[in-house]
């Protein structure tokens, strides 16, 4: 007996709402998985997190904290440039040696509130592809994509949530599309 044919899903566009309210609804607790007590804090712990997991940093930065606890005793160039506060727009984060614009989108979005763009990390790439969200591997490209289908008040929260959703559920090896609350809306659910 044959499969029925799987219907067209709408696009992108028509579909993102929808993503959104049943990630929000799915991952009410979805923030960062960062430890941190203020912004300067938060932009060390997210240079760490290119190098190693969250869990990891987790770990280290207490340790770290405690032997530097502000600029002035580690980070020269937010002594010299910016008077030992770190930034708070993109231009002046992502001058900062280590920080790209992955972790001046964490930054402005978690310690100031700002969302300027997308957090893409290797979740938020896996799941805009897996969802046809973007074509794209390159992470400014799907920022790019991802920006104009959500309401800019969710970037950060975005992020969030679809890093829940890819630790969780649509794991990169082993997708749980049986449990997914996206399923329907996902062209790569493997679902009857």
């Amino acid at each position: 007996m044959k499969r029925a044919a799987r219907p067209k899903l709408a696009s992108a566009k028509e579909r993102a709402p929808l993503i959104l309210a049943r990630l929000k609804a799915a991952y009410p607790e979805a923030s960062t998985a960062l430890d941190f007590e203020n912004a300067y804090q938060l932009l060390v712990a997210t240079i760490l997190s290119a190098q190693c997991t969250d869990t990891r940093v987790n770990m280290v930065t207490p340790e770290v904290f405690r032997r530097f606890p502000n600029p002035a005793v580690m980070a020269r160039a937010l002594v010299a440039n910016h008077g030992g506060e770190v930034p708070n727009t993109m231009e002046e984060l992502h001058a900062l040696p280590g920080v790209g614009r992955k972790t001046a989108n964490v930054v402005l979005g978690n310690a100031f509130g700002i969302n300027v763009g997308v957090t893409v990390d290797t979740h938020v790439a896996r799941l805009s592809q897996r969802l046809r969200l973007t074509p794209h591997d390159d992470p400014v490209k799907i920022e790019r994509d991802l920006m104009p289908l959500f309401p800019q008040a969710d970037w950060a929260l975005l992020s969030h949530l679809l890093i829940f959703h890819g630790r969780q559920v649509c794991i990169a090896r082993r997708p749980r599309c049986d449990a997914c609350v996206l399923a329907d809306l996902c062209p790569s659910a493997r679902i009857p």
